[in-house]
């Protein structure tokens, strides 16, 4: 978000276009059979992957090692990835998010390359799908990769929201549209959960993958969104001073999976700066997606 934090979210295609792509020797037994891969682990963690060294693949393969019941994802829209890849030469890992956080990308060749594309493309989110691809003129060995497919949007329960806040329409894609009462706005910090998700609850210290809109509340003029066409979920470390801070305050303790209304006043925005929205108390609907990293501690908040 470009007003909330000093940081800088761009990270690239090309983290994910590394997972394809092995610098390893190409491997020298012709006989290792095709397609003897195993898929062990738990939904959130790192997959383990056994297969006998060095793996040698004469097509790609595709298998779903567990449906999500998520929707199916669509062409050209955001999907959030957790993905995991080794060389089949070695075994030796070539990339991977579980350690730091899921990465956004458009699901598109050019934003995916060729063979990752079809390998997701029609899946459901939730999905665990592991990817065998052999080499080519780029690579020196078989890559196996596995790609869980994340939620692009909140999902939970839904929570009455209290009157006299500015009302929340979803979009059959989850896009929110806010209609901000006229009434004055509240001195304070507002925070109002929408939908509560069942996921773990979001620690200082963490990074948190995010879908959000932001509207004044003086007229409901939008600033900022990640969602549209050819936009992507944003991440921010949370609870640390990083971002605004009716989001640190109004995040921290929330589940994933929720949706949260926030009601921000000057003076836990932009109050005191320079910026253009120095006297505006604003307005956010944030998907929480996930919360990656450990907490931090007492001393470094």
């Amino acid at each position: 978000m470009r007003r909330l934090t000093r940081r800088h979210r761009a990270r690239g295609a090309a983290l994910l276009a590394a997972a394809a792509l092995l610098l390893a020797a190409c491997a020298d037994d012709p006989e290792t059979p095709a397609g003897q891969v195993t898929v062990s682990g738990e939904p959130g963690a790192a997959p383990t992957l056994t297969y006998e060294t060095p793996l040698v693949v004469d097509e790609a393969r595709v298998e779903v090692v567990w449906e999500g019941n998520g929707p199916v994802v669509e062409e050209g829209g955001p999907i959030l990835l957790d993905f995991y890849a080794e060389s089949g030469a070695d075994g030796s890992v070539i990339n991977e998010t579980f350690s730091s956080e899921p990465r956004p990308y458009l699901l598109s060749a050019e934003s995916l390359g060729m063979d990752i594309y079809r390998a997701l493309v029609g899946q459901r989110v939730g999905s665990r799908i592991l990817h065998v691809v052999p080499p080519d003129a780029t690579s020196g060995a078989t890559t196996v990769a596995v790609y869980d497919l994340l939620p692009t949007r909140a999902s939970g329960e839904e929570v009455p929201p209290r009157e006299g806040l500015p009302t929340v329409t979803l979009g059959d894609d989850g896009h929110p549209t806010v209609a901000v009462p006229e009434s004055e706005p509240p001195a304070d910090l507002v925070v109002q959960p929408l939908i509560r998700g069942a996921g773990p609850q979001v620690a200082a210290g963490q990074v948190i993958t995010v879908q959000y809109l932001g509207v004044t509340w003086a007229d409901g003029t939008e600033f900022d969104s990640t969602w549209g066409p050819g936009k992507l979920p944003a991440s921010f470390p949370i609870g640390v001073g990083s971002v605004i801070q009716g989001w640190d305050a109004g995040l921290v303790e929330q589940t994933v999976g929720s949706q949260v209304l926030l009601v921000v006043p000057p003076g836990m925005a932009y109050g005191g700066t320079q910026n253009e929205l120095a006297d505006q108390t604003l307005v956010f609907v944030v998907d929480i997606l996930s919360a990656s990293g450990e907490p931090a501690s007492v001393g470094e908040r």
